[in-house]
């Protein structure tokens, strides 16, 4: 008996006309559909009000970035002020341009070092030859990722404040402690060291399911050719990953306005708005803590269409160089 064509009706494929001749086959309708496949539905109910109700719903505030929204009154009874809220972005409001400015920066660094960090330790795991001792280096690096932010900028605050590890060698040495936490002009470094410190281990996980996948005959034909380990490094490592790189750098790009809202919110205190004010922070402080709910509303509106449009280019971009991206259109 061979198996149906998907989405044909099976008394349909194995019947025929009557008198014989070839067989008639008829698409499921919609209805079919949902009927045969109504316990898979069912399972996805709960998933999918999750997603309307924290991810879809939640859209409906983008109208708060129109009206000088008043929070104890219903969302469409405050008065409707047009595109006045975007006066800050169209004006250059000068704390606007300077969260913007800090939030480019952060994302440019972040994504020229953070971003290949886990690549480079995933080909580091890779070449190890033992099995046992991957598994406990792999185990050891994912724990950052578990660890809340707070935690996260206590353990650095153990080690580099002033009463931290580091300056407590320093004063033993015979020298004066160094403001590492406080200081605006080390603050995005900071920050770097900490995303790199806590995400990075886990970010491998898809670069070693990756490199699992490339063909170890690859390999073997390289060595045959007399390539050298960086040889086969450039010729079959790198281009074995090339499509996982290119689809993480679109979502980067994506979210390249966010930039650690809390873990800048913790340290901003230490270091003052004027260096670590983003975009993140400045809704948050101007909107929940300084009442400019509309003004808060429309920044953050923008920045969702920014980074809508990153992705769709970057998307596109990927198609010029022959990788599917994120989506790609089905050729007819």
């Amino acid at each position: 008996m061979t198996k149906l064509d998907a989405g044909v009706r099976p008394e349909v494929a194995r019947g025929g006309p009557p008198g014989g001749g070839s067989v008639v086959r008829r698409r499921w309708t919609t209805w079919e559909r949902v009927k045969r496949d109504r316990v898979l539905l069912l399972m996805g109910l709960p998933g999918l009000a999750l997603l309307l109700g924290f991810h879809y719903l939640p859209l409906l505030g983008n109208l708060i970035a129109f009206q000088e929204y008043l929070p104890f009154v219903p969302l469409g009874r405050s008065p409707w002020v047009g595109l006045e809220n975007f006066a800050v972005i169209v004006n250059g409001d000068p704390e606007f341009l300077g969260a913007l400015r800090n939030t480019l920066v952060i994302t440019l660094v972040q994504v020229v070092f953070v971003f290949p960090a886990p690549i480079v330790l995933a080909l580091m795991l890779n070449s190890l030859l033992s099995e046992r001792i991957k598994r406990v280096v792999q185990s050891v690096l994912y724990l950052p990722h578990f660890l809340s932010w707070v935690i996260v900028v206590a353990v650095f605050q153990q080690i580099l404040g002033g009463s931290g590890l580091v300056n407590n060698a320093i004063r033993a040495a015979g020298g004066d402690a160094v403001d590492f936490l406080g200081n605006p002009n080390g603050f995005i470094a900071l920050l770097t060291s900490q995303v790199i410190w806590k995400d990075t281990g886990w970010a491998t996980i898809l670069f070693l399911a990756v490199l699992s996948q490339i063909d170890t005959s690859l390999y073997e034909a390289a060595k045959t050719d007399g390539a050298s380990r960086m040889r086969q490094l450039w010729h079959v490592t790198l281009p074995g990953m090339r499509g996982i790189v290119i689809l993480l750098l679109i979502l980067r790009l994506g979210d390249s306005l966010t930039v650690g809202f809390e873990q800048i919110l913790l340290q901003q205190a230490a270091v003052g708005r004027a260096a670590s004010e983003v975009l993140d922070t400045y809704v948050y402080n101007n909107g929940v803590l300084g009442g400019q709910w509309g003004v808060a509303a429309a920044v953050g509106l923008v920045k969702g269409i920014v980074g809508v449009l990153l992705v769709l280019g970057a998307n596109k971009l990927a198609h010029v160089f022959g990788e599917s991206g994120v989506y790609q259109k089905e050729s007819r």
